[in-house]
């Protein structure tokens, strides 16, 4: 294994176990504030640091959209708005087990990147990718309910926080594929300009929800009283992971680093454990067999790639 292909791995690894450990870290953050201004003050900031970097590595003329500024607001709309609203509102609706339930719906996201993939660009999913999703939607209705499916219709509202996860997971999947159609653009570009558009989005819908009373504008007391899981979401989480990944993936190919997203509720496991939560076998069993059809998926795409290329 080349010095290289290793650092990759390792890049991989220190953003997923970022995105792993930001669910159990929300988790009392979100009995302080609101996930709507918390998403505010996390890609506000990351936004400003990734245009700090921008500015500095390619300069001003970085920063024009040529033409793409619709492409760039709908893409970073659905990231930095869509999915932080969605996940961290589900999170905070599920309750205890809100940090399992995120961690377990982040992991499917390569099989939802399946179906972006067959609507958005007419590849169709294969019968085993089908078949994979199938077997994760089983395991994380096993890991949402812990074996009783009654609560999905109770009134923990589990059912609205299990939706509105996968559409946060949808969302993070859509802006994913859209940074393919920048392939002239640096990582860094692309990262920043659609956080901008996407923090101006988060501003116009903060403003309007402020306006008409649902939101209040946070008080020192609750800035402050997230302002470690701030730091984390917004260094750890936020810049660093994301470059990590991006990088990491480049090393290493998209179809090894995707692997390394089982490792999300794995560590979201580990910390929550450890912060004192009980986990029960149902959501043990539900968050193995979600990984257990992401990985099967995986290896048969390795195979049929493999194949392909003999037959050519």
């Amino acid at each position: 294994m080349s010095k290289k292909y290793f650092s990759g791995l390792v890049l991989c690894l220190v953003a997923v176990f970022s995105w792993g450990g930001m669910f159990p870290i929300m988790a009392p953050a979100l009995k302080i504030m609101d996930p709507f201004y918390f998403t505010l003050f996390r890609y506000g900031s990351v936004a400003i640091i990734f245009s700090i970097i921008l500015l500095i590595i390619e300069g001003p003329k970085a920063f024009k959209p040529e033409g793409q500024a619709l492409r760039l607001w709908i893409f970073g709309t659905s990231a930095f708005a869509g999915f932080s609203f969605l996940v961290f509102l589900g999170q905070q609706i599920a309750g205890s087990s809100g940090a399992i339930i995120a961690s377990i719906m982040m992991a499917i996201q390569p099989l939802l990147g399946v179906l972006v993939g067959w609507v958005y660009r007419g590849v169709k999913p294969t019968i085993a990718s089908l078949i994979a999703m199938v077997i994760a939607a089983v395991g994380v209705f096993m890991g949402g309910t812990k074996g009783h499916p009654a609560t999905l219709l109770a009134g923990h509202n589990t059912i609205w926080a299990v939706i509105l996860l996968l559409l946060g997971a949808l969302c993070w999947v859509i802006y994913t594929a859209g940074g393919s159609d920048f392939p002239k653009w640096s990582i860094l570009r692309y990262s920043t300009l659609t956080s901008i558009y996407g923090v101006l989005s988060v501003i116009v819908l903060l403003f309007i929800a402020t306006s008409a009373d649902w939101l209040r504008f946070p008080n020192m007391n609750q800035i402050t009283g997230v302002s470690g899981a701030l730091v984390y979401m917004i260094t750890l989480a936020g810049v660093i992971a994301v470059f990590a990944w991006n990088m990491g993936n480049r090393i290493i190919g998209s179809i090894n680093g995707i692997l390394f997203m089982n490792l999300v509720p794995i560590t979201a496991f580990v910390i929550s454990i450890i912060n004192g939560y009980q986990v029960s076998a149902f959501e043990l069993v539900g968050c193995l067999i979600t990984i257990c059809a992401l990985i099967g998926n995986n290896i048969y795409n390795r195979i049929k790639a493999k194949n392909n290329r003999v037959m050519e």
